[in-house]
């Protein structure tokens, strides 16, 4: 159930940004428009765009990376409710090239990244930070503001402003929340995009129906390494007074307090209870050999330690919550929140269970469940798909409830990565099926060769791998959200 992340701008770093900038125009190539014939610069381009105003450039080379705010209505019903500035991205490389539009679901990058389909492809990439994420949060903030269509709604308005610079093909994505992102901007938005590339995306369909994620647990990985999480996981609260007593500690010196979740004890018992979920979504099976082997003969500072590492005690603090209010709020009124149980762990060790979303979120902000939005999106997932690649890891627990297609569905397809977690990818399925996928990618974005149309075996990406641009590993937040 738990879910969620962590992570502005000032005068020192407006002047950094002014002299990067220069260098950044001065060496990178100038812009070229969909013919490749050279254009006015492509920074002077994207700011004559109206609302779109720069916060800085990066220099990379083969690039052009910008940190941008566009001017968003707060909401797209009633445009004169007033707007807000609202953080994207651009890695230009060429206007000749394809673009794809990218978004985490959360707080964007100001650093430059490439996604795996942008390299497949060897496009340019526009990442949105959603909103609600600071600094991309109308002032005041009305939550009622935030939901998927009107989230959607941010990525069409982005997409129609630069469509008149990147005329070639678009590809949305999107990893976990982000491909989550990507559908339901699908959905509402069917014409905009030539594909979509949607990774280990959870649909929560049915928000009280959770039996899948008992499933998934009672059979993940090897029996090994579930009695030796379910040990340590079970072992920390049976030691609940002791390794309490620690992270009072550990909050004192921190400054860390509990007023959102209401008291130190929830949060202990939140975070113990994210232990065996945080493992699968972010580890491997070999990684199991780090666990505690023998949790009843453990010191506490080993069952603390091995928690921290993979839960975070962190996560549940007023601080851990803060930045993923939106998430929760959106968790607790459209996208659903899992809710497992612990056959393992006998009752009298458990107080309070999974907590909802709503024990995440201020008590200042309403909320109030809508059971249509994600029934909404599955059923149209399942009869309208068209060009659409979901790729899920056979060890997350988040691809318990996976997208499905149904028979409506056109030129679609629903992957799985033998062995990977969270972090799963096209690069990571096997061989037949990451030919497909890229070979689709690169016939969706209007660059696949006349080989790989007739023989999608010879599909590879069309850019270098680049160690630095190409680097993501799986991000690993204090708090699980997707």
């Amino acid at each position: 159930m738990r879910k969620a992340l962590r992570w502005l701008l000032a005068l020192t770093v407006l002047i950094g940004t002014m002299s990067t900038a220069g260098a950044a125009t001065a060496a990178q190539p100038e812009a070229t428009d969909t013919n490749g014939t050279t254009t006015e610069d492509i920074k002077d381009r994207l700011l004559a765009i109206p609302g779109m105003s720069l916060i800085e450039e990066k220099p990379y080379t083969g690039y052009r990376f910008f940190v941008l705010n566009y001017t968003q209505p707060v909401d797209h019903r009633h445009p004169s409710k007033g707007t807000f500035q609202q953080r994207i991205t651009v890695l230009h490389k060429d206007t000749a090239r394809p673009t794809v539009f990218y978004t985490g679901g959360y707080n964007v990058s100001v650093n430059p990244s490439r996604r795996e389909p942008t390299q497949i492809v060897d496009g340019n990439q526009v990442s949105m930070e959603y909103r609600f994420f600071t600094p991309s949060r109308p002032d005041p903030a009305d939550w009622s503001n935030l939901d998927i269509w009107q989230a959607a709604s941010d990525q069409h308005r982005i997409f129609k402003a630069l469509k008149q610079i990147y005329g070639k093909k678009w590809i949305s994505t999107g990893g976990s929340k982000g491909g989550m992102t990507a559908t339901y901007y699908e959905r509402f938005y069917p014409r905009d995009m030539d594909g979509v590339v949607a990774y280990v995306a959870p649909n929560d369909v049915v928000n009280k129906e959770d039996s899948a994620y008992d499933r998934f647990f009672a059979k993940v990985g090897t029996k090994e390494c579930r009695d030796k999480l379910n040990a340590v996981q079970r072992e920390a609260l049976v030691r609940r007074e002791p390794l309490e007593k620690k992270y009072e500690a550990f909050a004192a010196e921190n400054g860390f307090t509990f007023d959102t979740i209401g008291s130190l004890d929830k949060a202990y018992e939140a975070v113990v209870l994210d232990y065996v979920w945080g493992f699968w979504q972010y580890s491997l099976l070999s990684d199991c050999d780090a666990i505690p082997a023998d949790a009843a003969h453990a010191t506490d500072d080993e069952i603390w330690a091995s928690v921290d590492g993979i839960s975070g005690f962190s996560a549940y603090t007023d601080q851990g919550l803060t930045t993923y209010t939106p998430y929760y709020y959106q968790a607790g009124t459209q996208l659903g929140a899992p809710t497992i149980h612990f056959p393992h762990i006998e009752k009298m060790y458990i107080r309070y269970s999974y907590q909802p979303p709503r024990n995440f979120v201020p008590r200042s902000i309403p909320m109030e469940f809508q059971p249509w939005a994600m029934r909404d999106v599955d059923t149209w997932v399942r009869h309208h798909a068209n060009h659409m690649l979901y790729v899920y890891g056979e060890n997350d627990p988040w691809g318990a409830e996976p997208f499905r297609l149904g028979a409506g569905a056109r030129d679609s397809y629903v992957f799985t990565a033998p062995g990977l977690n969270h972090g799963a990818n096209v690069a990571g399925l096997v061989a037949d099926e990451k030919a497909l996928a890229t070979a689709r990618i690169l016939e969706w974005a209007g660059v696949a060769s006349a080989a790989v149309q007739s023989d999608p075996s010879a599909a590879k990406p069309l850019a270098r791998y680049d160690a630095k641009l190409d680097r993501h590993d799986v991000q690993r937040e204090m708090t699980l959200r997707p």
